[in-house]
């Protein structure tokens, strides 16, 4: 394993920022595209006069491009090297962010926005991996990770104010705004990242089998997925997609356990703390976004509030931005990731628990609390799972590592919504909407107790991360 390019004791130099902050930058470019596209989606329709079907299909594009990728962008990363991957996918993901602010049919917002998923498919393993190649494993490592984890969730939560203003003067600015701060990124990337080790270039001559039926098999998966938010449609086209991706899978299996090259290490799957991190990072993400969607719905459907007016009500739950590279990193410290991963899914489960009796005369005092243990559940949960998603992985791995739990992570959000969505339209009354609401309540809820009951397998290991 190579050295650290980086590993300051306890400190960050003024370059190590300088690389923090374009990563950074980049995984906030991210959470503030998907969420301003959500709640620009309205004014996209009444403008292009898009059906509902392809309404959805633009959100599920970029969901299909960037979990059906994901793998093979943290392995080609690995081999081809991280600070090229980067570089080079930030540029396509520039380039087609205009593209959807000029569309003007229904078919370049797809295709825009599919590109800009895989764009993010195989930039965001790439930056990530150049925070654990680039920081010495431990204290350094782990606060870079959670400055990068909260960045990435202010990105979100942001985006969801930014995006209503914007909207507010024209959509468009919601596809031209990323391109600006993409472009500055890409001057400060090429100025500040350097070669963080030399590629594994042994992979890629043999396994091209491997990544076609890895990629096949996430797209169909994820695309099975997006259809169960379309119960009336019939079960045939969902059940064939689950059929092929499994199958695909399979075959995948198959090949990496016969090629002298993987693409996958198979070996990679015998740590017991990367399954219970992944499974639980899926479930946790399926219940965070599945449960903002429903409160989108419940905020501007229900209730009638403006799209600004929802983001502000949500803006609480970006307070991780403060408290993941300030709180968080003592918490680990002193307790471990584990404990610390544990305790913001019990608060989680508390949040939504408190939401569930919510009714359309509820003051936004009565929504205050579940907006903020959120903030504070993300702060405790994200940033930790990242540490724990690529601790103890060789440094030639760290690409596939991050791809691994970025597949999980957006993998179990698209689940999420798509669960909350088939919920809530199996429920749908219209004589009493939030009974359907409220149905749907539970998924978040469910998924989070089962991620802390995944977790709590961990809880007995006493070592904490930064204690090292």
């Amino acid at each position: 394993m190579s050295a650290p390019l980086l590993s300051p004791p306890e400190r960050l130099t003024g370059r190590a920022w300088g690389v923090l902050f374009v990563l950074c930058g980049s995984i906030f470019l991210e959470g503030i595209d998907i969420a301003m596209l959500n709640v620009a989606l309205p004014s996209i329709r009444a403008d292009l006069g898009l059906s509902t079907a392809m309404l959805s299909g633009v959100v599920s594009a970029y969901v299909l491009g960037y979990a059906g990728f994901m793998l093979l962008g943290g392995r080609a990363a690995d081999m081809f090297g991280r600070r090229r991957m980067f570089l080079a996918w930030l540029v396509v993901f520039l380039l087609f962010s205009g593209l959807g602010g000029l569309a003007t049919e229904g078919w370049m917002l797809l295709l825009a926005r599919f590109a800009t998923g895989v764009a993010a498919a195989f930039m965001t393993p790439a930056g990530m991996s150049i925070i654990t190649t680039s920081f010495a494993e431990g204290p350094a490592r782990n606060r870079a990770l959670l400055v990068y984890a909260g960045t990435a969730a202010g990105g979100f939560s942001l985006g969801l104010v930014v995006g209503g203003l914007l909207t507010a003067i024209d959509w468009r600015w919601v596809f031209f705004a990323p391109v600006i701060l993409a472009a500055v990124l890409l001057v400060a990337a090429i100025l500040l990242i350097k070669d963080t080790g030399r590629p594994d270039r042994t992979g890629h001559r043999t396994d091209f089998a491997g990544a076609v039926a890895i990629t096949g098999s996430m797209l169909l998966l994820v695309y099975g997925v997006v259809r169960l938010e379309h119960p009336a449609d019939g079960w045939g086209w969902t059940l064939a997609a689950f059929t092929a991706g499994l199958a695909s899978l399979a075959a995948f299996v198959v090949i990496e356990r016969r090629s002298p090259a993987p693409l996958v290490r198979l070996g990679i799957f015998r740590s017991k703390t990367l399954l219970r991190t992944n499974i639980g990072a899926a479930l946790f993400a399926g219940s965070f976004f599945g449960f903002q969607f429903l409160v989108t719905l419940y905020l501007q459907e229900l209730r009638g509030w403006s799209t600004v007016e929802t983001g502000l009500a949500m803006l609480a739950i970006g307070a991780e931005v403060v408290l993941a590279p300030t709180v968080t990193p003592r918490l680990v410290n002193r307790f471990g990731t584990t404990r610390v991963v544990f305790g913001g899914l019990l608060l989680a489960a508390v949040a939504y628990a408190w939401f569930l009796p919510v009714g359309l005369d509820w003051a936004y005092a009565a929504m205050f609390p579940t907006m903020l243990l959120l903030g504070i559940a993300f702060s405790l949960t994200y940033g930790p799972f990242t540490i724990a998603a690529t601790e103890g992985v060789a440094a030639d791995e760290q690409g596939l590592a991050g791809g691994l739990f970025n597949t999980s992570f957006q993998f179990g959000a698209a689940l999420g919504l798509s669960v909350v969505t088939a919920v809530n339209v199996a429920f749908l009354d219209e004589a009493n909407p939030l009974d359907a609401f409220r149905a749907a309540l539970l998924v978040p809820l469910v998924a989070t107790v089962l991620a802390a009951l995944v977790t709590a397998f961990g809880v007995r290991r006493r070592v904490p991360v930064l204690a090292r």
